[in-house]
């Protein structure tokens, strides 16, 4: 394992780009960060709220799930998120002009209800965009998560599969497009959907609260947050608290653990020429590390 960069303020949303540099958030400093492949760090664009997914998009765009804002704890060696910040500003998909700084918002609302706490996203092979909202946490309640499909022009926004009880985190799409995976944090669960079209799933009836069918339990006390999928069709967990990186067959099989230096491996991204590196960020300690991987990585579409 390559340590690339430290002193990150909670960084997630790792993106491989053209140049061999990876662009992520820094959830924490609400900033667009590009870590070049010597270790320099540079500030692409500060952001309010506060910046979690993030994806490459058509014209080599980012596209940036907002989730509004958190509270945070911190003490020597870890910084963590606890809940909605006092100044929470609502959530928002947001898109970054990475070669002039314009920053613009592209969908605050869904059908007349206010987007809570958007966490990840993954782009589809025909241009679209599937994004997850992991909702927003209070001293005595919380919102349910939920996943949405959007067309990159702001022109339209559906919301796919809700309720997510446990908040739906980490998303992807299978090497073919036609099954979206959804990590639910709180559960431990991952859960999946036929993709029928945009921004429409197959939904399982009850008693699945939203539709989907159960890939795999994750055993234990072990919450869920970033995937990335492989060629082989597996799906890689950004597995929390246990501080692991768990590869679930599209089966539902634990085929594959890789334990991390810290409880929090928050996102995984595959870079390099082949795809055969997995990039991680391990946020509580503010660290972007790099290391290679058994199976090669799934090239995602608008993707280095």
């Amino acid at each position: 394992m390559h340590e690339i960069a430290t002193g990150l303020r909670f960084p997630e949303g790792p993106v491989a780009m053209p140049d061999g540099g990876i662009v992520l958030v820094e959830i924490e400093a609400g900033r667009i960060t590009r870590v070049a492949g010597d270790g320099a760090v540079t500030v692409l664009a500060k952001t309010a709220g506060a910046p979690n997914g993030l994806a490459r998009g058509p014209g080599g765009k980012l596209y940036i799930c907002n989730n509004g804002g958190f509270s945070w704890h911190e003490q020597p060696g870890l910084l963590r998120p606890t809940g909605q910040s006092a100044d929470y500003t609502g959530g928002r998909i947001e898109v970054l002009d990475p070669d002039t700084g314009e920053l613009t918002t592209l969908y605050d609302h869904c059908e007349g209800r206010p987007l809570r706490g958007p966490n990840d996203i993954v782009f589809d092979p025909n241009g679209g965009f599937w994004f997850s909202d992991l909702g927003k946490v209070r001293g005595r309640d919380r919102d349910h998560g939920g996943v949405y499909w959007a067309a990159t022009d702001g022109s339209r926004v559906i919301e796919a599969a809700y309720p997510v009880f446990g908040g739906a985190n980490g998303i992807g799409l299978s090497p073919d497009g036609r099954v979206l995976y959804v990590a639910e944090t709180e559960t431990g669960r991952l859960w999946a959907w036929d993709v029928e079209g945009p921004g429409k799933l197959a939904k399982a009836p009850w008693p699945s609260s939203h539709g989907g069918r159960l890939v795999c339990q994750f055993p234990g006390f072990r919450r869920l947050d970033s995937i990335a999928i492989a060629a082989s069709g597996n799906i890689l967990v950004a597995t929390l608290v246990s501080g692991e990186v768990t590869t679930v067959s599209p089966g539902g099989e634990i085929v594959h653990v890789e334990t991390m230096p810290e409880p929090m491996p928050t996102n995984i991204c595959f870079a390099g020429p082949d795809l055969r590196d997995i990039v991680v960020t391990l946020s509580t300690t503010g660290r972007l590390v790099r290391m290679a991987w058994w199976e090669a990585g799934y090239r995602l579409p608008f993707s280095a």
